[in-house]
This record gives structure tokens, sequence and C-alpha cells, in this order.
């Protein structure tokens, strides 16, 4: 019987310590480099070395400043502060990889579906096929205020307008030109043949857009769609839309509720239950004993921002914490920014939470689940959340980077490869090809960008 393959991901954001805060300071971390290309070209190579599918790379357009009404906080423990550009790094590290893909975070709260179409296009054209796109819809206050916008959108308005923005750049990469439109013919004159050109004439609550696209069909067509959603809304937003979907989940448990929810909303849209890949982030704290790693896990600890990261957890919820007793526990209510680093805390069946554990939590990956322990133990806990958890691969987080891929590139990924549960050379050329077989560089028939095409052709 053959076994269940797991697929990897790198957590990373264009900042110095994005998801472990404050952890910048350690003496391992290189994140205050990260303005700079070497940093960057360094994590990628790290990665393909390790045949992982993607560098999943995060962003906010705004700051944290929910906690005491106030950027100061994040701005003293760079949390998420500063924030630079995701998508201008990825050429340098195309360049210098052969199979790596890249899978940077845009917001269709702020985008418009035009330009950023155009956009990735041309990163797909450039990695030739080893782009995917996180969409998500924004959380922050600051963002909405920062572009253009009075207060951020209500949540439901959010993923209206993100579901008309999917529709309108589908059938801008999907329909605007035709299989063999480019001609390249230079006896008749001709780069392409205008007949297969086409406007999409789109027409929305939203968005207006005749076209047609800019670019010529890339490699994929479609980028490789990752999205989040925790909430009902998000859920179903991910499982008409997502190829792959990125969770954060405490136990093996909840792991295992979200994947059997998801596949039965995927399954609902008139897809397949296995259309979707669902990666859980962990935080792998390696030792070469049980003692040692747990040991590693404490002197992290140490580094963490209590401060910086209660400014993150308010960010993230939508929650100022700055008034709460550290000692109070988080209460469960409905947020208007990111449900699930709420639920994490407030619905979690095996314990309650106070701020002060929250924040504790919080401080290292993202408040995601840590699998502490020698390079055997943690394989041991990843083979166990893919077999009973129902996850396709994990999102790896980091404490101090690129330290935690290069540790887990030389320790866990030859521990999962001598299983017989993660490859040991790439499948194929484009990133949906590493994640869904060879040959399957164009999104799947039954995903809705292959809707019936409206397009208006030119007679």
């Amino acid at each position: 019987m053959t076994k269940k393959q797991i697929h990897l991901n790198g957590f990373i954001q264009n900042s110095p310590s994005p998801h472990s805060t404050g952890l910048w300071k350690h003496d391992k971390d290189k994140g205050t480099d990260h303005n700079r290309l070497d940093y960057w070209i360094d994590a990628a190579e790290t990665l393909e070395r390790g045949k992982f599918d993607a560098m999943f790379i995060a962003d906010v357009l705004g700051t944290y400043s929910v906690y005491g009404g106030t950027h100061g906080p994040a701005a003293k423990h760079a949390v998420q502060l500063p924030a630079h550009d995701p998508l201008l790094v990825i050429p340098a590290m195309a360049a210098a990889t052969d199979h790596l893909g890249f899978a940077p975070t845009v917001s269709t709260t702020y985008a418009q579906p035009y330009s950023l179409a155009r956009q990735l296009s041309t990163l797909d054209h450039l990695t030739e096929g080893r782009l995917a796109w996180n969409v998500v819809t924004s959380y922050l206050e600051s963002e909405a205020v920062n572009l253009g916008l009075a207060e951020r959108l209500p949540k439901e308005m959010r993923y209206d307008r993100a579901d008309e923005f999917l529709r309108v750049v589908y059938r801008l990469w999907e329909e605007s030109w035709d299989d063999g439109a480019v001609l390249h013919d230079r006896a008749h004159d001709a780069f392409a043949d205008p007949m297969k050109v086409h406007k999409i004439n789109h027409e929305g609550r939203f968005f207006n857009v005749p076209g047609p696209h800019l670019v010529e069909p890339s490699p994929q067509r479609t980028p490789v769609i990752f999205q989040a959603g925790a909430s009902s809304r998000g859920r179903n937003f991910a499982a008409r839309h997502a190829e792959a979907v990125f969770t954060k989940n405490h136990s093996l448990e909840a792991l295992a509720s979200y994947t059997e929810d998801l596949r039965q909303r995927v399954v609902a849209q008139g897809r397949n239950a296995d259309d979707v890949k669902v990666f859980p982030m962990i935080l792998p704290i390696i030792g070469a004993t049980e003692e040692a790693a747990h040991a590693k896990y404490e002197e992290l600890q140490e580094n963490v921002s209590y401060e910086g990261t209660a400014a993150l957890l308010s960010g993230h919820t939508g929650i100022d914490f700055s008034g709460y007793d550290p000692d109070q526990y988080i209460e469960d209510i409905e947020t208007e920014a990111v449900q699930g680093n709420l639920d994490m805390y407030t619905k979690d069946p095996n314990r309650k939470w106070t701020l002060r554990e929250a924040v504790k939590n919080h401080g290292l990956g993202n408040g995601t689940v840590k699998f502490i322990g020698t390079p055997e133990t943690i394989a041991d806990m990843m083979e166990d959340w893919a077999v009973r958890g129902g996850a396709d691969g994990f999102n790896i987080a980091q404490s101090y980077s690129p330290g935690t891929f290069r540790e887990f590139v030389d320790h866990v990924v030859p521990e999962l490869q001598a299983r017989g549960i993660y490859r040991t050379e790439y499948e194929g050329k484009t990133l949906r090809e590493n994640m869904f077989g060879r040959g399957k560089n164009l999104i799947a028939e039954n995903h809705p960008a292959k809707a019936e095409s409206t397009v208006t052709k030119l007679t």
C-alpha cells in the first residue's frame, strides 16, 4: 500500500521577525537582513534543497495598532513592521532555483483585479509556472484607512468583493487569450492572432473590467490558489476557490474536525474532496534529544516580546487587550478580524486560555502548534497529523529565520524521506504539477475558474 505523501511549504514574511515576535534579536536570527536579496536567495535555496513545494509569503498592508490604539508597540518590537512588499523578491529567488514555488499574499480588498492579474501573470511567466496566490480579504483597520476607506469593510462585504474579484481574474487568465493566440509569425508580421484575444466585458457590483487581459497565457494560466478562511463564510469561500488551504490548529482533534468540515463544503461546491490540499502550520523545535528540544523551547520563549505579542494578538483578533487583566480568560466572540486566531483560544476543547497564556503561546509561530522533539519525534507527529488529522502537508513556521528552515531540511526532511512519505525529487516543473501531479499545469476543469465562457469574441 502506498503511503500518504506529505507536502511542505516554508512560511515567511518580508519583515524582521513576523511570526515569532521578538526573535529578531536572537543570535541565530537573520531577520534584520530581510531587506537584502541574499537573505531571500538563501531561504529559497534552503527550501528547494528540502524539496518544498513553495515559499508561502504572508503579508499585511497596515500596522498592528489595535493594542492601546497606537502603532507604538508594533514599531518598538517589530510586530510585522517594517513590512516590505512580498512580490518584489520573487524574481531573484526564481533565478536562483529551478523547482520551488512562490505563494505571495495579496488582498482582494485593496488590489484591483485588472492590474493584479497582470502582475501575477508576469510572475508566473518569470518563474516558468511556479506561482501561487494566497488570497486574503484583510482584517486590519489601519489597512483600510490608509488605502482610501473610511473604515474596514464588514466581513461579508469583503468576501462578496473577493468572490467577484476572483471571477474577474479567472476570466482574464482563462478566457481572454485562447490557446494558440500567440503566433510569433515573423513572415506575416503577426505576434498574435487578434481573433483569439478577447474582451471579458465584466460588469458587477464592485468592478467593471472590459479587458482584454494585458498578458499572454502563462505556463499555469491561473496561479495556484491558496486561502485561509476560518469563519463559516471563509470556509465556504475556500471550498469554492482554494486549491490549498492554510490553517492553524492546537490539536490533532481540531485539525481532523476542520478537514472533515472543509471537505464536506468542497463537495457541496461540486468539487472532489481531495481537490483542496490542507496545510496546517506547525513550528518545529528540533533537538538531538527530547530534553535538548524542550530546553531550546524555553530559551526561545525568553526572546519573545510580551508587549509586542499582545499587540500582534490584538491586531489578529480585533480586540484591544491593553485594558485586560493578563489573568483574565479570553472570551468567545465574533470578530471582524481573523476569526481563526480568536477561535484557537476561545474554542479549544481541551482548556480555557488566559490572556497571559495566549500571549505566551502566540509569541512563537503566531500561536501555531509546536512540534518539539528529536527529528524522529517530529516526523512521528507529522505522519500522525497527516494520517489521522487529514493534513496533506504542512506550512513550516520559524522561530529564528532562516535557521529554522535549515535545521528542518537538514534533520527532519531526511527522516520523512526514509519513511517513504516525502519526495526525494520533484515530480514536475510547475508548482501545480508538484502539488497535484505531473501534467497538471492548469487548474482543474471542475474549478469555478473554468466556468462557461462569456467573453466577447472579436468579429
